[in-house]
């Protein structure tokens, strides 16, 4: 397989935590590059002292001719050159850097020179300020590829926990709204297709969180339930192993989710909260319905401990393995034996 890094922004802990990630994957025999700035790169490889040999590669191109990992050096492609560097700290130039990092990233997977793109940590000011729309990554890729709604997945290898979001990153007064537009009837059949073929699910069980407190007591504390969620469960009953609406709290606090193989959460925080609490080393975000592979760390940029080398690779490491693993169930799939 050969793997491609997006280099996240220049002035978080995305640098550190690939080079050690890096040192502890390269003995798998794949071949794994980095986007970004061969500059950055190299400057968290000195100021932590971390014994990883970058190659500078200039043209996209030369990747092709990457076949095999040799060991201890890790190619960089070079995509943007920051001015400065300054870590933690938040700038335009930084998110500028980070986004043709990922742009380029994804072409090279688009194109197939490369299996999956594993992208680290960006942030949505220095985007913003940088004058681009999309400030996260699931909304970028979504319009980069035409995809009107990517999921954005959570995945726990130690728990085996997956957590799926209905909405992203969406104010509250919003998500009521957006729920009984949405076609839930669609992402969840969408979501059940997604486990086959990334994770070789054959028949995935799939729990759906209420929207309102308690799934809203009958209709006590809202209607959502009983007039969105409740008929679409049954509909897709017939074809699909999905049972709900659960209370949210109850749900996690009992374990429920030991019994299913992915959690569906009406919004951001309802999923999120629980899963971070659980799994926040080892946790990974997954974008599904992307015709390429992406995964990423379940965290951020990390700016209060950036350039200080106690940054945890654990997230980035895992959420290659992700990507590695997800990538040669798409290959099989497609090419079955």
């Amino acid at each position: 397989m050969r793997i491609i890094w997006s280099a996240g922004d220049p002035h978080g802990i995305g640098p550190e935590i690939i080079l050690k990630s890096f040192l502890q994957l390269e003995r798998f025999g794949h071949t794994f590059i980095v986007a970004g700035s061969y500059t950055v790169m190299d400057y968290y490889r000195k100021a932590l002292d971390l014994p990883v040999k970058l190659e500078q590669v200039i043209n996209a191109s030369e990747i092709t001719n990457t076949e095999t990992a040799r060991f201890g050096v890790l190619p960089v492609l070079d995509i943007a050159e920051p001015d400065t560097i300054k870590p933690g700290t938040i700038s335009a130039e930084a998110g500028r850097v980070a986004m043709e990092s990922i742009k380029a990233a994804a072409d090279l997977c688009r194109t197939s020179v490369c299996d999956a793109l594993v992208t680290a940590p960006i942030n949505k000011e220095s985007i913003a300020l940088a004058g681009y729309r999309d400030t996260g990554h699931t909304g970028f890729l979504g319009n980069m590829f035409r995809i009107s709604s990517p999921t954005m997945m959570f995945f726990d290898p130690v728990l085996n926990l997956k957590v799926a979001l209905a909405t992203i990153h969406e104010p509250l007064h919003k998500i009521p709204e957006l729920i009984r537009k949405m076609d839930l009837n669609a992402f969840l059949t969408s979501l059940a297709e997604s486990l086959k073929t990334d994770f070789g699910i054959d028949n995935p069980r799939i729990a759906v969180l209420g929207l309102n407190p308690h799934a809203s007591d009958g209709g006590v504390m809202g209607r959502e339930e009983e007039e969105i969620i409740q008929p679409c469960i049954e509909r897709l009953s017939a074809f699909l192993h999905v049972d709900g609406p659960f209370p949210a709290d109850g749900f996690f606090g009992a374990g429920r989710y030991h019994n299913y193989d992915i959690v569906v959460a009406m919004y951001h925080d309802q999923g999120l909260l629980p899963f971070k609490v659980l799994a926040f080393d080892t946790g990974v975000n997954v974008t599904l319905g992307l015709p390429i592979v992406r995964t990423s760390p379940d965290h951020g940029t990390g700016f209060d401990i950036a350039g200080k080398g106690i940054a945890s690779g654990r997230s980035c490491y895992e959420a290659t393995l992700l990507a590695i693993k997800i990538a040669r169930n798409r290959k099989q799939t497609a090419h079955p034996l």
